[in-house]
């Protein structure tokens, strides 16, 4: 990955001078929350954290999910998971649903009043009930012995990325349910041999959001962005423990 990774970035960086349209993700308002300092490094002056590996398995699991639901999206009827669990929805069937799902060149947008700034979000579905109401829904996959909940403290941020996302759909207008859903999947690893196959357990998280911090949260963003000022550092971020380490022995 390395030879991606540019740590002196010059393009999409944010100036409180322009007026120009600046696209803000989902992912990034959750780095603000983690490290203000990180946040800015990178939106302002276009020094990122170095980035992960990635998870490519992952990204198989989530391809296919979309092939499976979409096959009973476009035959207007639920997925028998759904019914399993007893969610009376079907997969939304929208013209924009692709583009909702597109989080690098599309996505849910919505411009923030009194900026130039886009917040943008990409889902992995939208399901709607019979009222027209949406639930959003995130798709993840993990494997582990345990079974797959959302009470780690690190799955805040599973909690965050869902509540901006019924954020934005609302600001777009759409009824948008409290209630959304992660469609867990975890890879089963007590088969006797692999056979060139790996096996899910599927299970289905229901997750009653509250956007109320969103708004605010945003707005903090923007206002840091537009400082001259370098933020100081979450409590807790590694980035910027590494950094200060570093930084002991070079003085």
């Amino acid at each position: 990955m390395s030879q991606y990774y540019n740590p002196n970035r010059k393009r999409y960086l944010y100036d409180p001078k322009s007026s120009d349209l600046f696209r803000l993700s989902r992912s990034k308002i959750d780095l603000y929350l983690n490290c203000p300092r990180c946040f800015y490094l990178d939106r302002r002056l276009g020094v990122a954290q170095p980035p992960g590996y990635p998870f490519s398995l992952n990204s198989a699991v989530d391809k296919l999910l979309k092939k499976e639901f979409d096959t009973h999206r476009a035959k207007g009827r639920a997925h028998p998971l759904m019914k399993h669990y007893g969610i009376d929805a079907i997969p939304l069937a929208h013209e924009k649903i692709n583009e909702w799902r597109d989080s690098l060149r599309g996505g849910i947008t919505f411009k923030m009043d009194g900026t130039n700034v886009v917040i943008t979000g990409g889902v992995d579905d939208v399901w709607v009930k019979p009222d027209g109401e949406f639930a959003i829904v995130d798709y993840k996959a993990t494997s582990k012995e345990e079974e797959v909940t959302l009470d780690a403290d690190w799955q805040i941020g599973y909690k965050r990325q869902m509540e901006i996302y019924q954020w934005l759909f609302r600001k777009n207008g759409h009824k948008v349910s409290n209630t959304g859903y992660f469609v867990y999947c975890n890879g089963n690893t007590d088969k006797e041999a692999f056979d060139a196959k790996l096996e899910f357990e599927i299970k289905i998280i229901p997750y009653k959001g509250n956007t109320s911090w969103v708004e605010k949260t945003i707005l903090d963003a923007i206002e840091c962005l537009k400082s001259d000022k370098m933020p100081k550092s979450g409590d807790d971020c590694d980035f910027c423990k590494y950094r200060n380490a570093v930084r002991e022995f070079e003085e």
